[in-house]
């Protein structure tokens, strides 16, 4: 998702790599510390992704989930990744790498026993394959959002909206229990999430340029990561909706 905080580019052709004055060992150098910071980036990511699976795993396996179903420490746990999700977004200029590094991590493993449900709804067989389907359409729809020279800055106040439709629309279905709102919720989450998938990988492209050199480029690879995980997490949820099977 889009993190309000971070410092935003002011460029034209938002996608786009810088001119550098047609100097070729400039631009190399340039193009060579882009991929470096996209691939902490999505290193940070996978082992987020990572970390919350085997715990969501572990915490299912053990049977934590089933003494905590019904219980105060259920709701602690589902709140508590959201805490940490706008502390760092709000914190970010006052804290420093090391402790958003710390936040992530928790925020990781949080989300893992919170995943850890799933477990008890729907087959493990469902589970890995929505898990490797996401992965794909991840991957093909970052790698379309780091391509293209269209820019997709104007879609993203349109996508946080449906955001925040799709969170107001779930919260009013919880006493509805309509299903015919529930998947359509499912159906909106897969597209909105798609969506921040690409803006969000341009973005955190185009940032680069502002931010290169600067002692925040370290932070913006922690923010950057816990942007595409929502977003991963996110599509993976709604996708199960669809493609699990229910035990």
């Amino acid at each position: 998702m889009a993190n309000w905080n971070e410092p935003r580019p002011d460029l034209t052709g938002y996608g786009a790599s810088p001119s550098l004055d047609g100097r070729t060992a400039g631009r190399v150098g340039y193009d060579m510390g882009l991929r470096k910071h996209m691939l902490s980036i999505y290193n940070y990511m996978a082992s987020g992704v990572l970390l919350s699976g085997i715990v969501a795993l572990l915490t299912a396996s053990s049977g934590t989930t089933q003494a905590m179903i019904g219980s105060p420490l259920m709701f602690v746990v589902m709140l508590s990744p959201l805490a940490i999700v706008f502390a760092m977004s709000f914190g970010a200029n006052r804290f420093s790498a090391g402790t958003l590094q710390m936040l992530f991590w928790a925020f990781a493993a949080l989300m893992g026993v919170s995943l850890s449900t799933i477990f008890l709804v729907y087959t493990g067989g469902s589970i890995a394959a929505t898990f490797f389907a996401t992965a794909g359409a991840f991957a093909g729809l970052s790698l379309f959002g780091y391509t293209t020279k269209k820019d997709l800055t104007g879609f993203g106040s349109f996508l946080i909206m449906g955001v925040i439709g799709l969170l107001i629309a779930s919260l009013l279905n919880i006493w509805l229990q309509s299903p015919g709102l529930y998947w359509a919720v499912s159906f909106l989450g897969v597209l909105i999430f798609a969506g921040l998938t690409a803006y969000d990988t341009q973005r955190l492209k185009a940032q680069y340029y502002q931010l290169q050199g600067t002692d925040f480029a370290g932070k913006a690879v922690i923010l950057g990561a816990l942007s595409l995980y929502l977003d991963f997490i996110n599509m993976f949820q709604f996708l199960l909706s669809f493609m699990g099977n229910r035990d």
